[in-house]
């Protein structure tokens, strides 16, 4: 397809799914069920010690292991390398891509130009058996997050909670939706928090950043109060409330360990008997 005045053509380029994978045999079918519209699957797995790897190899020959060095964005980085395609489309492995938003990833046109490096993905969150779209998880439902992408025109960044940043070209937003099923058991989401948790304060700790006694009370309650009133984390229901108190306890386990980080590095000394 040519456009007038210019020589650029657009053609249907083959993309690379990939899905960073740690003992995910619970979600790991329906995931990889939903890729089968890409050309390539690539399971990234750290060491699992389940049947994450006999479920993967019923989608893909592709699966590579790599080691998590407490740090999402490197590992993601790396992985991008395996990929035998321009373009990757990264899934988690509790998400799955609907039918709409499969049809439309076929339809669309990536170009070789620099044009529209990467889009943003809207995601809908299933929990507790109910859709939510306030309070914590509004921007990835409202706005959505980019995780399909050309590689070589940008890079994940940020250690948990990790970002792709584009460094040329636009953002395109696809219309339809990318299903999200988080923390099947309230067990489940504490694992996560406790897990995150360290591994932000661990972040916060190599930056230098301070930590006082009453932000172990600011930040949790201004946190809530954020994502449950003013981002609307109440029309959600109860899974609303419990999605916005967990997060606000996240909130305080960030600080806690950040704080017991600093504990543990002023040097000891001996008590005078």
């Amino acid at each position: 397809m040519y456009f007038c005045g210019r020589t650029k053509y657009n053609v249907n380029m083959p993309l690379s799914a990939i899905v960073l994978t740690q003992n995910s045999e619970k979600t790991l079918d329906r995931c990889l069920a939903s890729l089968s519209f890409c050309d390539e699957i690539i399971v990234g797995d750290d060491n699992s010690t389940d049947s994450t790897q006999t479920v993967a190899q019923k989608y893909t020959k592709k699966i590579v292991q790599h080691t998590f060095q407490d740090d999402f964005s490197a590992q993601r980085n790396w992985i991008m390398g395996q990929a035998s395609h321009d373009w990757i489309i990264f899934i988690d492995s509790d998400e799955v891509v609907s039918l709409e938003l499969q049809a439309e990833i076929k339809t669309l046109h990536l170009e070789h130009s620099l044009e529209t490096t990467c889009y943003r993905i809207k995601r809908v969150d299933v929990f507790m058996g109910e859709k939510l779209s306030h309070g914590e998880l509004a921007g990835a439902a409202q706005k959505g997050i980019i995780r399909l992408m050309r590689k070589a025109t940008g890079s994940w960044k940020g250690v948990v909670h990790e970002e792709w940043v584009p460094a040329a070209g636009e953002t395109g937003t696809l219309q339809n939706k990318l299903m999200h099923y988080p923390h099947p058991t309230i067990a489940d989401f504490l694992r996560t928090v406790n897990r995150y948790s360290s591994l932000r304060a661990k972040e916060l700790y190599a930056t230098k950043k301070n930590v006082f006694w009453f932000d172990l009370l600011a930040y949790p309650f201004g946190k809530f109060f954020s994502t449950y009133f003013l981002k609307g984390g109440f029309k959600d229901g109860p899974g609303g409330f419990i999605y916005s108190f967990m997060m606000s306890f996240h909130s305080f386990l960030v600080r806690a360990k950040l704080f017991q980080y600093y504990l543990d590095a002023k040097p000891a000394t001996s008590a005078n008997y």
